[in-house]
């Protein structure tokens, strides 16, 4: 049987005379379940008191050089041992003396030597109220724990709540502001293309289509905080990737600034798209150089998180690899803290930023699994550690980017756009280059087009239409009547249509809008081309 922890006393007893210990331990033997500790030191009452975790002290009122009321008081004036209980033994029964006992903090009084059943019924009604006192003490410590965890579960709620209502919002602007850019861009670009423009006039062509492209990035910055940006993850490893982009931290942060890089040896692998990485780290790495007004050290490290390691709250468990860009600068307080991720939310002054360098990051980090956490005080700069899961498989070898001029064809190429003007742009571009251009408004009339028995080399559809037919259904009947056919995406914000978990499949082929024409021309050369080799093997081993 489990003795109630209530039940049991933990009696402390002070006395100069060895024989008062015999005398308790009789009183208190087979009428309470206790523990007995002994000493005739009052010097050591606190420390013992201490050690036995005693419930109840009894003290013997006189003793040389220091008596029971002393005694009474140091147990009152320690913190630990101010609320034990504490009764106190003497020869005296005299009014005035229990009233300086009780004066002193003493919680009863007994004349030596009571009663066997009158001394247990004392150390166990004392021993009981300061067990109920700590009970009662650990319970508010637990219910004050747990309304601290519940305000910040709440508050996590009410954060993660707000991203997402303003992550929605975001990527339904961004969707239509994609569409507007690619309206004035691809007329901008066909402005070029049909010459007879002076110089001033390209000029200012170049100026607008400069900031079409500014706009782009804007966009695509909100696509990340949305999380609605279709990433193109591959196996890497984040060593290599924070080695080549050394000197470009050292340019972007300036001679007077230092940069210090820690990769930890055998950094382990992740799945990620580089080049959004590289855009998180590099806009981290710009918000530190202005927080460090240029000059400062700006430390970016990269380490194993095993799955028994320690990691701040809200990381879940299971093995990372983290990289930690910290800086020296202002830092931020509290309530800047607390903002810091939002869209648009800067400290900056006006022009000096747009306030998405870290809502982009907190959204591809979120959209790639990971975790990212903030940290910062004022004066005390800022460190944000970015946790991405580790992955088994072998970083996949990059590849280099192909750089093409505007290049064209003589194969027919069907457009599929809903939006009217950004159609009539793609089409004249098109036909600019050489193609020969089919055009419908919607999936459902291209179904039409392509089941008439038209000869079709691509399909270049926005992903996002009304009608009844999708764009992935119309994609698999191209497939079934148009084996040969090529189908290339374009969206402005393709919401998880085309990508699982934010990440496009391999076979997914997909130009993010707005789109600029040597993007466009270079992608349906290269999947022409493909289709082309694909066509000539069959026929090639056929021959011999």
């Amino acid at each position: 049987m489990i003795e109630d922890d209530a039940s049991h006393c933990s009696v402390l007893l002070i006395d100069d005379e060895p024989f008062a210990q015999d005398i308790i331990a009789h009183g208190l033997e087979n009428c309470l379940q206790h523990t007995l500790r002994f000493d005739t030191n009052p010097e050591r009452a606190v420390e013992l008191a201490r050690e036995v975790d005693a419930t109840v002290v009894l003290v013997d009122l006189r003793m040389p050089d220091i008596d029971g009321f002393a005694v009474t008081r140091r147990l009152r004036l320690d913190p630990t041992t101010e609320h034990i209980p504490v009764i106190l033994l003497s020869s005296e029964d005299d009014p005035d003396i229990k009233a300086r006992a009780f004066a002193a903090g003493a919680n009863d009084y007994l004349v030596k030597w009571p009663d066997p059943r009158e001394l247990v019924a004392r150390v166990r009604y004392h021993s009981g109220a300061c067990v109920a006192r700590r009970q009662r003490d650990a319970a508010f410590v637990s219910l004050r724990h747990s309304q601290e965890q519940l305000e910040a579960s709440q508050w996590a709620l009410h954060q993660a709540q707000k991203m997402e209502a303003i992550g929605q919002l975001t990527g339904g602007v961004a969707h239509d502001f994609n569409n507007v850019l690619q309206i004035i861009g691809g007329n901008l670009q066909l402005l070029k293309l049909m010459g007879g423009i002076n110089e001033a006039g390209r000029a200012r062509v170049d100026m607008a289509l400069a900031g079409v492209e500014r706009g782009a990035k804007l966009s695509s910055h909100l696509l990340a905080f949305a999380r609605r940006q279709p990433l193109q993850a591959v196996v890497l490893n984040p060593g290599h990737l924070l080695r080549e982009m050394d000197e470009m931290m050292r340019r972007v942060l300036g001679p007077r600034a230092r940069v210090a890089t820690e990769i930890a040896p055998g950094l382990w692998s992740t799945t990620a798209d580089p080049n959004q990485l590289n855009n998180v780290l590099l806009n981290l790495a710009i918000n530190a150089r202005d927080a460090m007004a240029g000059e400062g050290t700006l430390t970016i490290r990269a380490a194993n998180v095993g799955a028994g390691s320690a990691r701040p709250a809200g990381v879940d468990p299971g093995e990372y690899v983290m990289i930690e860009v910290a800086d020296s600068g202002k830092g931020m307080p509290p309530e800047v803290l607390e903002r810091a991720f939002e869209p648009f939310f800067t400290t900056k002054p006006t022009g000096q930023g747009t306030g998405l360098g870290l809502s982009m990051a907190y959204g591809f980090v979120k959209q790639s699994g990971g975790e990212i956490v903030l940290e910062s005080e004022p004066g005390r700069g800022t460190r944000v550690r970015i946790y991405l899961p580790r992955s088994d498989a072998e970083p996949a070898q990059a590849e280099a980017p192909a750089s093409a001029p505007l290049l064209g064809g003589l194969e027919t190429i069907l457009v599929v756009e809903d939006e009217e003007d950004v159609r009539s742009s793609t089409c004249a571009l098109l036909s600019a280059l050489g193609y020969y251009v089919l055009e419908a408004h919607d999936a459902g009339a291209a179904v039409d087009i392509v089941q008439s028995g038209r000869h079709i080399d691509l399909v270049f559809s926005d992903v996002i239409m009304p009608g009844p037919v999708s764009a992935l259904e119309l994609a698999a009947i191209v497939r079934q009547r148009l084996p040969h056919a090529q189908f290339l995406y374009t969206s402005g914000y393709a919401e998880g249509v085309l990508s699982h978990e934010g990440k496009l499949d391999a076979s997914v082929n997909l130009l993010q809008k707005p789109y600029h024409p040597d993007a466009l021309s270079a992608r349906i050369r290269h999947l022409l081309r493909r289709a082309n080799k694909q066509q000539a093997v069959p026929a090639h081993l056929g021959l011999t």
